[in-house]
């Protein structure tokens, strides 16, 4: 399926791993010029490589810390320098949960700073750039728990409750702009993070394998597994293409069916 990408340049913010690598590799196999943002040089370069491998395309790496504005600022001045931006992903986040009472104001400050503020430094550059060029699409990656939480959720959920209400927003305010914004909720999803603490709990049950951990995290999900980048990645794809150019302002789950709303 031709998705029209042929061209198009595409930011994908956190793009070094997991979700953010795999709509990087996915976007690049479609034909857009996509550079990757993350604070880690090396694991960038490396990230580039493979996706050059994978796809046979050049991928263009900036080392950002997207929490630092002033780092925000210069790198969407390389890209103004360098072309242009018709595709934000802004996937930067990591994964924080624990009991309200236990969470510190350092802890909620930080993941508010990273995927809240990030988004919204990303895409106050992105939209104009986008308006320039006489459209553009933007993804905000944010999780299920931002319209149901669970119990020792924050602060992760109500930072992608924020996400999800940053996205239905900017829909209505730049529909008229053809700049279409739209948010991925995503589950359970295979990731570098859970590798880590896979390689934590086996010090404790040295006999734990990767895919019985993943097993066993994937038993409470409807679909009986957890879920690969890619799978995420594809629906990305979709969004910020010609396929989805009527869809904007939407909240959709990529969580095997573990939500309980929709």
């Amino acid at each position: 399926m031709d998705l029209g990408l042929n061209g198009k340049i595409a930011l994908v913010t956190g793009g070094s791993e997991g979700i953010g690598f795999a709509a990087a590799k996915e976007l690049a196999s479609e034909g857009a010029k996509v550079i990757i943002c993350a604070r880690r040089e090396d694991v960038l370069a490396d990230a580039a490589n493979a996706i050059k491998s994978d796809a046979g395309t050049e991928v263009s790496t900036i080392c950002c810390d997207i929490t630092n504005p002033s780092e925000v600022d210069n790198m969407f001045q390389k890209i103004v320098d360098t072309g242009g931006l018709d595709i934000l992903v802004n996937n930067a986040g990591t994964s924080s949960a624990g009991l309200f009472h236990e969470t510190s104001d350092e802890t909620w400050k930080y993941d508010i700073e990273l995927k809240v503020f990030g988004a919204i430094r990303c895409s106050r550059h992105a939209v104009p750039i986008m308006k320039k060029r006489g459209g553009g699409r933007i993804v905000n990656i944010t999780t299920p728990g931002g319209k149901a939480p669970t119990a020792a959720s924050v602060p992760t959920s109500v930072s992608r409750a924020a996400g999800i209400a940053l996205t239905k927003e900017m829909s209505k305010d730049y529909a008229s702009d053809n700049i279409l914004v739209n948010t991925v909720c995503v589950g359970l999803i295979k990731s570098g993070q859970h590798e880590t603490r896979w390689r934590n709990s086996i010090q404790a049950e040295p006999s734990l394998t990767l895919d019985s951990f993943y097993q066993s995290m994937g038993s409470g999900v409807p679909m009986g597994r957890v879920g690969e980048a890619r799978e995420v990645a594809g629906l990305i794809a979709f969004l910020v293409s010609e396929r989805g150019s009527y869809i904007t302002g939407t909240a959709i789950n990529v969580d095997g069916g573990s939500s309980p709303v929709v």
